[in-house]
């Protein structure tokens, strides 16, 4: 595997983890709404989590990704 999609899926990956880091066990969506630094902390999460998308679909066309662990 490419060094520079490594470096993408980890980026990801430590997005995810801070994501649900940010939010804890507590993910009551109403707490969420109400905190204006959590929303866009967890909104500036989810643009790095796509722009690296982007370009890991732009590096390799045929990779494949998959969400099932996240879905709760």
């Amino acid at each position: 595997m490419q060094i520079e999609i490594k470096k993408l899926l980890l980026d990801i990956n430590t997005s995810v983890e801070s994501i649900e880091e940010y939010i804890g066990s507590a993910r009551s969506f109403t707490a969420y709404k109400a905190n204006k630094m959590l929303r866009r902390a967890v909104e500036r999460e989810f643009e790095i989590i796509g722009e690296a998308m982007n370009k890991l679909i732009r590096l390799n066309p045929d990779i494949k990704i998959s969400f099932r662990e996240l879905i709760i």
